[in-house]
């Protein structure tokens, strides 16, 4: 069937926005128009694909189905024309995804020295947890995430390389003094309030999932979405915190690393892309940094 792409685009434009002059007013053309390319399109295609009242605008089961095919076609169409605007007039760009934790204390020594070495490239860092940085770059809205594997949620992804293996660990502040020169069982562990990550995290399901094996029910006394804020609360002896072996602050007197019977296993640190288009050169530099990581 031989549909005018621009058809397809203004379609898009009133599904993501749900209003006929919002997509007029971004594609710089009359509302009028807008509606007649929708009807045509409608005629081409034998469906009615928006439902139209004086008040709003709602997309057709059938409209709703055409925007999940055409919604990453205009996300790539718009990105190879970014990269090659960027590259004319900047020297390009880069869109990571990353965690704040990530971001903090992994990735701000690759990102200083890729802004040394390539100073007119914008770089543009999203932040996320893992496992909405995983959505970020199935959407395209980012070209490549630095997240927390294993992640179920990468498993269409293009490239995935493991760059730095870690363990997490229990901290806690001499309120609990008395664990210091203990190990604990998970079942002992859960005599004491965890705090952790929270549900939307591939942290608390790897915790979670560690003590569903030993057949023990997990109950967090608090879920936050930063590991610096768990380790604050540790800090003032709310609870025990579940943290990145990472994050751990080095010299830390005030905090001690609570020792457990059984070795938790080992997470990693995974670098992933998922574009059928061939990488700029920018994000192919970037990239190349963590080959060098043993």
């Amino acid at each position: 069937m031989d549909i005018n792409y621009e058809l397809y685009k203004v379609f898009y434009y009133v599904a993501d926005t749900l209003s006929f002059s919002e997509a007029s007013k971004k594609l710089y053309i009359s509302q009028s128009a807008v509606s007649q390319s929708v009807k045509t399109l409608e005629k081409k295609l034998g469906q009615t694909l928006f439902i139209r009242s004086t008040k709003k605008v709602c997309l057709t089961p059938e409209g709703e189905i055409l925007l999940r095919h055409i919604e990453p076609a205009v996300l790539l169409i718009r990105k190879g024309e970014s990269q090659i605007l960027d590259s004319a007039s900047t020297g390009g760009q880069i869109r990571i995804g990353a965690s704040d934790t990530i971001c903090r204390y992994f990735l701000v020594p690759y990102l200083k020295r890729f802004h040394q070495s390539f100073p007119n490239t914008h770089i543009k860092v999203t932040n996320a947890t893992s496992i909405k940085c995983a959505e970020l770059l199935e959407n395209g809205q980012v070209d490549l995430i630095v997240a927390n594997y294993p992640n179920a949620y990468l498993g269409n992804v293009a490239s995935l390389k493991k760059i730095k293996d870690f363990r997490d660990v229990f901290i806690a502040n001499t309120s609990f003094k008395e664990l210091k020169d203990r190990k604990l069982s998970l079942r002992q562990l859960l005599d004491y309030p965890i705090i952790m990550l929270d549900k939307k995290s591939t942290t608390s399901e790897f915790l979670h999932t560690l003590f569903q094996q030993h057949q023990l029910d997990l109950v967090p006394e608090i879920e936050l979405s930063s590991n610096d804020l768990l380790i604050d609360l540790a800090r003032i002896g709310l609870g025990i915190a579940f943290i990145p072996d990472y994050c751990y602050p080095n010299g830390a007197d005030d905090l001690f690393i609570v020792k457990t019977t059984q070795q938790l296993p080992s997470r990693q640190l995974v670098i992933a892309s998922s574009s059928p288009l061939p990488l700029s050169h920018a994000i192919e530099e970037f990239m190349s940094y963590f080959d060098q990581i043993p």
